[in-house]
């Protein structure tokens, strides 16, 4: 995972920290037993706190079926430099993230839209 906090740590957010910025990006480790690659990572945003969001993940509230299935846990060093944000910007480095990590050579990434 170390390309993938390459990748991460190369985004950065402009609207870090301003007033207005309430959204949050998040990344999830995804396992899967049955895959030749085991491990993945879901990219997400959210208004809400990051923990509350994979928690709802995970119970199956607005859930994705990756994170809800294969979520083990959050990863926040790949995104702590980056929130809060603004909304418009989250949504862009969603994005983002998701294209760099792919980019890196991750082999299982999901979300990012």
């Amino acid at each position: 995972m170390a390309a993938a906090r390459r990748a991460a740590l190369g985004l950065q957010a402009t609207t870090r920290g301003r007033r207005g910025a309430k959204h949050a990006l998040y990344v999830v480790l995804l396992e899967d037993r049955r895959r030749v690659c085991r491990h993945g990572l879901y990219v997400g945003q959210t208004s809400r706190d990051p923990d509350l969001r994979f928690d709802q993940h995970k119970s199956g509230y607005k859930a994705s079926r990756y994170v809800a299935r294969f979520g083990v846990t959050l990863l926040p060093e790949l995104t702590a430099h980056l929130n809060p944000l603004r909304a418009w910007e989250a949504l862009e480095l969603e994005a983002a993230l998701f294209e760099e990590l792919v980019r890196a050579g991750v082999p299982w990434v999901e979300g990012g839209h």
